[in-house]
């Protein structure tokens, strides 16, 4: 049992939650790490405890009939429990009086603070009273009887009741502090409040006390720090000043009015403070501050509850951005979980994930990027830029003519020698990847399936050591083997246009398909081949759901589960596969026999050139086939890694919470879920744990504001596929006439739609063919079951998971593409018309447009509208 204490200095290392609240353990961490807070002391929940004394039973029965969605139950439960607050116990009175004289009598500011306020993920902010310029005994109990009552005012309950807090789980505290005679004061936010910006500290200020700022009935001057100071001056009209009789607002003199409140030394010194106090929270915080004889003080900080983070590296610079190719991959807004494991994958897999300081990929919207200005940068400063120009138009589809290419602010040399050293490694590590590739691809089944049954029952510290001895190294070493398969001829020969000038535009096509040496099949066709084979019991549904049922339309999103993961998965692919007038084999058959022809009329008319494009388009397909079994094995790997933070959410109790927070987080929560264990304690209530609990700490905390993230970048509709500048999603898309094929934020015209009186909409080719159909635009794979057999499936982008939708579709149009991107190899080798990268097809089709589709022209022409 601790000491009963009614009053403690305001900066004793006893002010915590429990016996300080919120506001009075914030200011107590406040004053002992020496920021500059008023003096003052704490009337602990002792105190409070001892005026309730007796009367807890008559508090819990007006509670009883409390129903937060109807107002009179609150009103009513107060009007019963604030009377029982007529007086200040006695041997309490004596000592507040006590530590009143101590501090020197005079004006004080009486402010309540609650155990359920100011908390990491509720604030309560504004629920109970505060009391300024209160001075003299009398005034002095009389108001710290009033803040114990406002523990049960009407909103207050109401409050606490919408939040499933119970009435016996709360307390009040007051701090009871100086009065600061302030010339000026407001709040600071060490995150922008608006867009959640880490690297920006706000500062609202206002003239005299803080009242006619916090409570917002003054527009104030709002300074942004963030390496330079950006301060906007408003017209103040309004502020609050002391009266001897407590306060007043009275209009600001006019030669203040517009005048700044704050100079830059001010805001800089504000900004360290908050820095400090965020430092001190491990959260972003708010702070109330005030000005007095030129000094700058702290009146309260509390935890930004509402804050929602901001995921958008477009603000580091003006860049060129694409989600071509990597957005068939990711389509989907990452979980921060997510986000931390896909850099390991890419830094593993591509040879320069960062050129001198810029990084090669970015998370714009939580969405997946690729910086087209660093990846220029190096292909410019090593004298390929024309190469690699052509590349980009195969895997991007080209830099559209309407955007430039902003330059890198580094000198070639500074390229240079950052790439030099990372492409010698990357050369080496890549060419022992591909020696051990057949070797360590076979394994990887086998592998995942041991990792997954020792997950399933492993505790804390066996899930540590499983994530640093095997699981990050089978993550690191897997992507890596797709880097090293990955490097090489992407069918340059075959889509520059060489190859069709030799035979011709029909027979290249052809031949372009059946990149399957030794009769195996491309893994993007896997599971439609497969289904196909199911269909026919040529094998078992075990061997199916064993060999493809980690693949998926979101597979890489570790968040979501994997198709094997729901019973009634694999009925439903067959039941639509039911419904269609062929299955993959069968066009697989048929582009078979077709490409047979096609080599024996080159054979006829050329035996040489014959036999020099065969071991050609050999090689091709190897690599082809190689990149795609080290892509499916890799999306294997991430399904072990969901286990890992599945049971890591089991063990510790946050669930699936853990999604939310990045690896390194989840390691701090189970090392002090770890350390709680080896000391006998609940590994669901685990206590702090030196560093790593302070770390976990601060990223629950977070947990809300990622929630919240989250939740909103997914409402968004898929951001352009190019972007250039410093982008604002919510900006875009509240935008009536946005593109989504591009946007260029440095220039204001080129984010609007043109029109297109022809009614045309053009992509690139991406399997030839012409077809008309009506048109059936899908937003998600899982919305497949509404695809007709022959409809035209119009798209943002397609993956692995769309794959058994083909043999259905008509023809397939997609926004985003090119003639390497999954839509276009997988069209090729079913014989299903696509065009791809189309920019817009999605917000100028809708279903039942009557469409038609000329894959290899590139075209989707609208012949009527759906009625």
């Amino acid at each position: 049992m601790r000491d009963v204490s009614i009053v403690i200095p305001l900066d004793d290392p006893a002010a915590d939650l429990a016996r300080a609240g919120g506001k009075g353990a914030s200011l107590a961490r406040l004053a002992a790490a020496g920021l500059p807070v008023p003096e003052g002391f704490c009337v602990t929940t002792d105190a409070y405890r001892l005026a309730v004394a007796g009367r807890e039973a008559e508090i819990r029965a007006a509670l009883a009939g409390v129903d937060p969605s109807r107002p009179g139950t609150s009103e009513a439960a107060a009007a019963r429990i604030v009377p029982l607050f007529a007086t200040v116990p006695d041997d309490a009175a004596e000592e507040i009086v006590a530590a009143y004289r101590r501090l020197g009598g005079g004006p004080v500011a009486v402010r309540s603070s609650a155990t359920a306020e100011d908390l990491p993920d509720l604030s309560f902010a504004g629920q109970q009273e505060s009391y300024l310029d209160v001075e003299g005994v009398p005034a002095l109990l009389d108001a710290v009887r009033r803040c114990w009552a406002s523990l049960w005012n009407a909103r207050a309950i109401a409050y606490r009741a919408r939040a499933g807090v119970a009435g016996d789980d709360v307390a009040l505290a007051v701090v009871v502090q100086r009065m600061v005679d302030a010339d000026a004061s407001g709040i600071l936010f060490t995150a922008d409040p608006v867009t959640g910006a880490r690297d920006r500290v706000v500062v609202n200020a206002g003239w005299g006390l803080g009242e006619a700022v916090v409570g917002g009935r003054v527009t104030p001057d709002t300074v942004v720090v963030a390496g330079d100071v950006e301060m906007r001056v408003a017209d103040k009209a309004l502020m609050t000043v002391r009266t001897g009789n407590g306060t007043a607002e009275v209009p600001v003199p006019e030669e203040r009015r517009r005048a700044p409140v704050l100079d830059e030394a001010e805001a800089r010194e504000l900004a360290a403070i908050g820095a400090r106090a965020e430092e001190l929270d491990g959260v972003p915080v708010d702070v109330e501050w005030a000005r007095t004889n030129g000094r700058l003080i702290v009146l309260q900080a509390r935890p930004i509850t509402t804050l929602r983070e901001t995921w958008n590296d477009s603000l580091a610079g003006d860049f060129l951005w694409t989600a071509a190719n990597v957005g068939e991959a990711v389509p989907d807004v990452m979980t921060p979980c997510t986000w931390s494991v896909v850099k390991i994958f890419l830094a593993e897999s591509m040879p320069l994930p960062a050129v001198a300081g810029f990084g090669l990929t970015g998370n714009v919207g939580g969405r997946l990027y690729l910086n087209m200005s660093v990846m220029l940068a190096v292909a410019d400063a090593l004298f390929v830029g024309r190469r690699a120009r052509e590349g980009i138009v195969q895997v991007f589809g080209g830099v559209p003519d309407e955007l430039l290419v902003p330059r890198l602010p580094v000198g070639r040399w500074t390229v240079i020698r950052s790439v030099l050293p990372r492409i010698v490694r990357a050369r080496r590590r890549f060419a022992a990847g591909r020696r051990e590739f057949p070797t360590v691809v076979a394994r990887t089944p086998a592998r995942c399936a041991a990792l997954r049954d020792r997950i399933a029952t492993a505790d804390a510290p066996a899930l540590t050591a499983l994530w640093r001895d095997e699981l990050e190294p089978f993550l690191r070493s897997a992507s890596s083997l797709l880097g090293a398969v990955a490097r090489g001829d992407n069918g340059r020969l075959a889509l520059s246009g060489t190859l069709a000038r030799q035979v011709g535009e029909d027979d290249a096509a052809l031949l372009m398909t059946g990149a399957r040496p030794g009769g195996g099949a491309l893994d993007s066709l896997g599971p439609v081949l497969g289904l196909a084979r199911l269909a026919r019991d040529e094998i078992d549904r075990d061997t199916y759901v064993a060999r493809w049922g980690h693949r998926g339309p979101h597979e890489l999103e570790l968040s979501l589960p994997r198709p094997a993961e729901d019973p009634g998965w694999l009925d439903r692919e067959l039941a639509a596969l039911g419904e269609s007038h062929t299955d993959g084999l069968a066009l697989v058959e048929r582009r078979d026999a077709a490409r047979a022809g096609a080599w024996q009329r080159i054979e006829r008319a050329d035996p040489r050139t014959a036999a020099r494009l065969r071991r050609s388009l050999d090689g091709w397909a190897r690599l082809a086939g190689a990149r795609e079994l080290a892509r499916s094995e890799v999306v294997r790997v991430f399904w072990v890694l969901r286990d890992w933070v599945l049971r890591a959410g089991a063990v510790t109790g946050h669930g699936e919470d853990l999604f939310l927070l990045a690896v390194d987080e989840i390691l701090a929560v189970l090392a002090v879920v770890a350390a709680g264990a080896g000391r006998g304690g609940s590994a669901a209530a685990p206590g702090p744990a030196g560093d790593a609990g302070t770390a976990a700490r601060t990223a629950l905390a977070a947990v809300p504001a990622r929630q919240a993230a989250h939740a909103h970048y997914a409402a968004l509709p898929p951001y352009p596929t190019w972007i250039r500048g410093r982008f604002d999603p919510d900006r875009w898309a509240a935008d009536p006439d946005r593109r989504s094929d591009l946007v260029d934020c440095t220039a204001g015209a080129a984010d609007r739609v043109g029109g297109d009186a022809a009614g045309v909409v053009t992509g690139f080719p991406g399997a030839a063919g012409v077809v008309e159909g009506t048109a059936r635009v899908l937003a998600r794979a899982e919305e497949g079951d509404a695809l007709r057999p022959g409809e035209i499936l119009v798209t943002t982008a397609t993956n692995v998971g769309w794959t058994p939708l083909f043999p259905r579709a008509g023809a397939v149009v997609t926004d985003v593409g090119a003639p390497l991107s999954h839509a276009a190899i997988v069209a090729r080798e079913l014989g299903v018309p696509a065009v791809v990268g189309c920019g817009d097809a999605t917000r100028r089709l809708h279903t039942g447009d009557r469409l038609r589709v000329d894959g290899a022209r590139g075209t989707v022409e609208l012949l009527g509208r759906a009625r």
